[in-house]
């Protein structure tokens, strides 16, 4: 298993990405627009999802599969207190082979 990513659900958007900027001293790496920004720092990647866009945005919003509210509702996630606001992104070659190794 290979760690993918760390997804971070922001209220302020502009003012987290400014911030981890200064952090990491690098730019972004990649972006979707206001909605989503990523910093690749050597393979180890910090992604930043404004928790209000897709609401303010729902023209945009574009769902395939069933819709769940409890991880789908980011402005709901951005507004609670301290919990459901980090995802760690793990990845595997064979889904499978790591299911039945883990099982």
């Amino acid at each position: 298993m290979r760690y993918g990513s760390i997804y971070l659900i922001v209220r302020d958007f502009d003012k987290s990405v400014s911030f981890y900027e200064k952090v990491f001293d690098m730019k972004v790496t990649a972006a979707n627009g206001k909605r989503f920004a990523q910093f690749n720092n050597k393979g180890l990647n910090l992604c930043l999802m404004n928790g209000y866009y897709d609401s303010e945005n729902p023209s945009q919003v574009v769902t395939k599969g069933e819709y769940w509210e409890i991880y789908d509702n980011q402005s709901e996630i951005a507004d609670n207190i301290n919990t459901h606001k980090v995802f760690i992104n793990l990845g595997v070659e064979d889904l499978k082979a790591e299911y039945d190794r883990i099982k």
